[in-house]
C-alpha cells in the first residue's frame, strides 16, 4: 500500500499482516526410507515396487538411510524400490544460487530420461539440499537418495599451508560442506563432447544416439545405421534387408510407432476413451491392471483388453504446449498360481507399458440454430491421437438442461436463442476458454459473411449475456435471435472455437480471458494456425433454423 500525504487527520491504514515466507532449509519433510537409496534393487522378495504418488509439491530433505541428496547420474531401473527410478539430472547449486531449477529424470527400459519433469533444489547453509518434489506422473516412481563420499585429506609432506584441505577421486567435485565429494556432470559441458545426447553416469559418462544412429568409433559422434547388421539396424525387434535398405518390422499384435524403429502395444484414443490390447503371447502368466489396480485386463483368448474412460483408473490428465495429454501405465504382475516362478522383477520388468493419448487443445464447432439430428461427436481414431468431445448445443430456455433434438424449430426475431458449449467428458484439471463464436448465412465456416458475437475472448456484441453453469467446461450464452440482410437469407448456423487449458496455469491463454488483438495481428496468427504442420481444427456441421419473418 502506498500512502500519500493525506490533507486530514486520521488513523493511517496499516498494512495487512502476511505470515512470514517459511524457508524451506528448515521447514522441510524428511524422506529416510532405506529403500531409496541408490543401492537398494528390488526383487520378488519385496512384494509391489514404491511409488511417490502421494507427493504435493512440498520440500523434502533426504536424510538416514534414504541418503545425503539425490543422485545426478542415471540409475538403472528397478533400483531405489521401484521400477523407474527419478535421479537429478544437472549439479547441485551453490548456496549462492538459491532456489533452482533441475529436470528430474525416471529411467526405464534402459532410456535414463523415459519421462522427465522440473523440480526445485536448494543448498542450505548446513551443507544439505532440500528439494520441491510433485507427484509423478505415473507410478511405479520414486525419488532417489544417494550416500556421497567424504573426501580424503590431504597427505601433506614437508610444510603444509592448510592440513584441513580435501581432495576428491576424479569424475567428483568437491561440494560446498567442504567434505562432501559430489559427483562431476560432464555433460553440462560442451553436452561432454556428445554430437546428440549426454548421459552423465557415477563419476563417468557417455553418449547416446537417436533411433537409427549408432555411435561411431570415437564414441561421441552419432552416424546413420547402414543396415541390419550394425545394431539390427536400431529395429526393437526384428530387422529386414530390402534391396540396399532395410526395414524393422513387429510381431503379430504390434505396431511401429511413429519413428519407424520401436514396436509398440496399440493404443485406440476415443473421444471419451481409451483402449489398449495387448497380445496375449506377451502376456504369458501376468495379471495386467492400470494405475488404479482395481481396472483389469480382459482377455479374449488372444488379446488381453484394457478399456477406460478419461477420468477413472488412475488416468492422468495434463496440458502441455498445444496437446491435452492423457496418460495411465499398464502393469503386469506374476498370477499367484502353483505355477509362477515368483520372478516378479524380470516379468514385470518387460510389461510396464505407458499408454498415452494426445488431444488437441483448440477446437471450431459449428452448428445451425438447433443441432442436426444426424450430427454426433466428432471422433478422430489413432494409436496415439484422438479428439476431445465438445457440442454446440441449443437450448429451449435460460435453465440450459433441455437443448433441442427432436425437431428443427422456426425462431421469431422477438426470440431469444440459448446456446451453449458443451463437453462430452467431465475431466478434472481443465478449464476452457470460449475464443469466438460467429454466425454466417450458411453452413460453410470460410463464408465471406460473418457476424461476430465472441472475438478474441471478449464479447463482440453488447447483447449477448454469459450464464454461470454447474460443469467448469461448459459455457452458455443468451443472445436476441437475429437474420442477415437480404430476403434469401433465412438460415443462421453459428460456429465457435474453443481452447483447453491447464486449470492451474495462471499464465495460459484461457487464464488471460479477453485479449483484444489488433485486427492484422490476428488474421495473421488465424493464418499460422490453419498452416500445414500446425494444429487442425475440427469442424462439425449441422442445423440450419429458419427465421420465421410473418407477424
Amino acid at each position: 500500500i502506498l500512502q500519500f500525504g493525506l490533507p486530514f487527520t486520521s488513523c493511517p491504514l496499516l498494512p495487512p499482516t502476511r505470515a512470514p515466507a517459511l524457508d524451506p532449509c528448515s521447514a522441510y519433510i524428511s524422506l529416510n526410507e532405506p529403500w531409496r537409496n541408490t543401492e537398494h534393487r528390488i526383487n520378488g522378495s519385496h512384494g509391489q515396487p514404491a511409488c511417490d504418488g502421494h507427493m504435493a509439491g512440498e520440500w523434502y530433505r533426504f536424510t538416514g538411510m534414504a541418503g545425503d541428496a539425490m543422485p545426478t547420474f542415471c540409475i538403472a531401473e528397478n533400483h531405489c524400490g521401484t521400477h523407474a527410478p527419478i535421479w537429478l539430472n544437472g549439479s547441485h547449486p551453490r548456496e549462492a544460487d538459491g532456489v533452482v531449477a533441475r529436470q528430474a529424470c525416471a529411467s526405464f527400459n534402459g532410456n535414463c530420461c523415459l519421462w522427465n519433469s522440473s523440480v526445485d533444489v536448494k543448498a542450505c547453509p548446513g551443507g544439505y539440499y532440500v528439494y520441491r518434489l510433485g507427484k509423478p506422473s505415473v507410478c511405479f516412481h520414486a525419488y532417489c537418495g544417494h550416500f556421497y563420499d567424504i573426501c580424503d585429506m590431504v597427505d601433506c609432506q614437508g610444510s603444509c599451508l592448510d592440513t584441513s584441505d580435501c581432495t576428491c577421486s576424479p569424475g567428483t567435485t568437491l561440494g560446498p560442506d567442504g567434505q562432501t565429494c559430489l559427483d562431476e556432470n560432464e555433460c553440462e559441458q560442451g553436452n561432454g563432447g556428445c554430437s546428440e545426447l549426454c548421459v552423465n553416469l557415477k563419476n563417468s559418462y557417455r553418449c547416446e544416439c537417436g533411433v537409427g544412429r549408432t555411435l561411431g568409433r570415437d564414441g561421441k559422434v552419432c552416424e546413420e545405421i547402414e543396415g541390419c547388421h550394425n545394431n539390427n539396424g536400431g529395429c526393437s525387434h526384428s530387422c529386414v534387408e530390402v534391396g540396399d535398405s532395410y526395414q524393422c518390422e513387429c510381431p503379430r499384435g504390434l505396431v511401429l510407432s511413429e519413428d519407424n524403429h520401436t514396436c509398440q502395444v496399440p493404443v485406440l484414443c476415443k473421444s471419451s476413451s481409451i483402449e489398449v490390447s495387448i497380445p496375449k503371447d506377451l502376456v504369458g502368466g501376468l495379471d495386467l491392471s492400470l494405475i488404479n489396480t482395481s481396472c483389469k485386463g480382459v482377455s479374449n483368448g488372444t488379446h488381453v483388453n484394457i478399456h477406460f474412460s478419461l477420468k477413472s483408473c488412475g488416468t492422468i490428465v495434463d496440458v502441455i504446449n498445444d496437446k491435452i495429454i492423457a496418460t495411465n501405465l499398464v502393469t503386469g504382475l506374476p498370477k499367484q498360481t502353483p505355477g509362477s516362478n515368483g520372478d516378479i522383477i524380470v516379468r514385470t520388468g518387460k510389461l510396464l507399458i505407458p499408454v498415452t493419448c494426445e488431444f488437441p487443445r483448440r477446437y471450431t464447432i459449428s452448428e445451425g440454430y438447433v443441432p442436426n439430428l444426424r450430427n454426433s461427436p466428432l471422433e478422430i481414431m489413432g494409436r496415439n491421437q484422438g479428439v476431445f468431445p465438445f457440442t454446440l448445443e441449443i437450448f429451449k430456455d435460460k435453465e440450459f438442461e433441455e437443448p433441442y433434438r427432436d425437431s428443427l424449430p422456426t425462431l421469431k426475431l422477438r426470440d431469444s436463442l440459448y446456446f451453449g458449449i458443451e463437453p462430452l467428458v467431465h475431466v478434472s484439471g481443465l478449464e476452457t476458454l470460449v475464443e469466438s463464436c460467429f454466425a454466417t448465412p450458411t453452413s460453410k465456416i470460410d463464408e465471406i459473411l460473418k457476424y461476430y458475437l465472441i472475438q478474441d475472448g471478449c464479447v463482440s456484441d453488447d447483447s449477448v449475456k454469459q450464464y454461470t453453469s454447474k460443469d467448469h467446461l461448459a459455457k452458455h450464452f443468451q443472445v436476441p435471435v437475429f437474420k442477415f440482410v437480404g430476403k434469401d437469407n433465412k438460415e443462421v448456423f453459428l460456429h465457435c472455437r474453443i481452447l483447453v487449458c491447464g486449470a492451474l496455469d495462471e499464465s495460459s491463454r484461457c487464464a488471460q480471458g479477453c485479449r483484444r488483438r489488433m485486427r492484422r495481428a490476428a488474421d495473421v496468427e488465424d493464418e499460422e494456425e490453419e498452416a500445414p504442420g500446425h494444429m487442425v481444427n475440427h469442424v462439425l456441421t449441422g442445423g440450419p433454423i429458419r427465421i420465421d419473418m410473418d407477424d
